[in-house]
């Protein structure tokens, strides 16, 4: 998300910066009691930020960046997600294993040995050993599915932060959209298509086998569960493939994601309700199966599934219908229009010098720096707002300074998620906004961010 706030006024002459840069005006607790982004109304000509979007990016620049300041350019931090047990890296992507899913282990070990104790009865005990495989046997189907999402993912250019195998599947995280609609049935598609033809695979190679046997069994098992896995995902309604598939045609006949996403979340929500009303019914008539049914659902395992399968559909629907709406307003934050102007100061400078500063130079932010101009640290506003005005001719800044690490430095560039993850990686109430150019930008709130990012998901879509 994009959040700008870099106010303040311009420059007199971008080439010929002062000689004494201002510094960062700071609130008066005893007219403003409670700290926050509104103590900024240090003086008349200053701005709160995002209140003037229209302003230039030269009137967005910091004093601090008047040639006097300079860093380093941000660097990249690798993201580590996690999400359960590590089990590799296919094509770079991390593969997690849930903790639901030894749950899940054990729920098909127990359902298919009792089918295999009917089949089978010979095996006695082993017969749990022999579902213990099919389940892993399964849930490798699961994985190939959703490496056919990361591969297509890879090949559009789209990053897929993880994989992970959970309760009910599993789910390849993208963490973009895909950029035509083209591109968003294919990526969605690619999934139930492997799955057929998983299918397909195991139904060629359950031709020459002896039925009655463990082989014929497993086949058969993998066989049906992946046939039941590509022809639930096509259904057409988010969160399955289908949905997305849907979404993908509505938006390439309206030319708009956000109505696409609209009609196959509420189809996704009536797919919800088919699911809870309709499973039971179908099992109790006998059209899947009746006795012959692998699952051995009773009349109450029939609703239990039928009613967690429709939540998760109808709260997946509803995510899907959130995560659009935040995307549609995320490329309205940026870091170059949050950020605060700010002033460098040195380590000695007394806060009452410094605020004088600030307020003369319209600057909300102070950056103590050394005699090079290397930032070191950034004074925070709660630090400031804690000091009686009697007492700042006495306080240096560096006193109510937080020192600068890796990831408090951010670049002005980011924006929506970029910049959101970024700054939850290193979670800070202050951030140094620096150029591509390593020149300091300014400061970026937590607090602007966040009160901008409320202020856009209020918005309607």
């Amino acid at each position: 998300m994009d959040v700008s706030g870099g106010n303040g006024q311009p420059r007199p002459d971008e080439n010929h910066p002062a000689e004494h840069p201002p510094v960062p005006p700071t609130p008066n607790p005893e007219h403003d009691p409670e700290p926050g982004p509104e103590h900024d109304r240090a003086t008349p000509d200053q701005h709160g930020p995002g209140d003037t979007p229209e302003r230039t990016e030269h009137e967005h620049r910091s004093l601090a960046h008047a040639g006097i300041a300079r860093t380093d350019p941000p660097p990249e931090r690798p993201k580590e997600p996690g999400g359960g047990i590590l089990m590799g890296r296919p094509f770079g992507v991390p593969v997690y294993v849930a903790p639901s899913w030894f749950l899940v282990a054990a729920l098909i070990t127990w359902v298919f040995g009792g089918q295999l104790d009917r089949v089978l009865p010979e095996l006695g005990a082993l017969r749990y050993l022999v579902s213990l495989f099919f389940a892993v046997a399964f849930y490798a189907s699961v994985l190939v599915h959703e490496l056919a999402h990361t591969i297509a993912a890879l090949r559009f250019k789209l990053p897929v932060r993880r994989i992970q195998l959970q309760f009910f599947g599993g789910v390849s995280e993208i963490e973009k959209e895909a950029e035509t609609p083209g591109r968003e049935f294919v990526l969605a598609f690619v999934g139930p298509l492997l799955s057929l033809v998983l299918a397909g695979l195991f139904y060629l190679a359950l031709k020459p086998v002896q039925p009655g046997t463990v082989p014929g069994v497993l086949l058969g098992g993998l066989m049906i569960s992946n046939l039941i896995v590509a022809i639930f995902n096509l259904l057409p309604g988010l969160p399955l493939d289908g949905g997305r598939m849907l979404r993908a045609v509505v938006w390439k006949i309206t030319g708009k994601p956000m109505t696409g996403t609209v009609a196959a979340a509420w189809v996704g929500r009536a797919l919800a309700v088919s699911v809870l009303i309709g499973l039971p019914l179908l099992n109790q008539s006998g059209a899947l199966g009746g006795d012959q049914d692998i699952s051995g659902m009773d009349t109450v395992t029939d609703a239990l599934l039928a009613a967690i399968l429709a939540a998760i559909i109808w709260t997946g629907a509803g995510n899907s219908l959130r995560m659009a709406r935040l995307r549609e307003h995320l490329p309205d934050l940026r870091a170059r229009t949050l950020t605060r102007r700010a002033v460098p100061v040195q380590t000695d400078t007394p806060l009452s010098e410094g605020l004088r500063r600030a307020n003369a130079a319209g600057a909300r932010a102070l950056v103590v720096v050394d005699a090079d101009g290397t930032p070191l640290s950034l004074v925070r506003e709660a630090a400031i707002v804690g000091v009686p005005e009697h007492r700042r001719p006495w306080v240096a800044v560096s006193e109510l300074a937080q020192d600068l690490t890796d990831g408090m430095r951010v670049s002005a560039e980011l924006a929506g998620e970029e910049l959101l993850d970024t700054l939850r990686a290193t979670p800070a109430t202050e951030y140094l906004v620096i150029e591509n150019t390593g020149e300091i930008y300014g400061v970026l709130s937590a607090a602007d961010v966040e009160k901008a990012f409320v202020k856009a998901m209020a918005r309607p879509s």
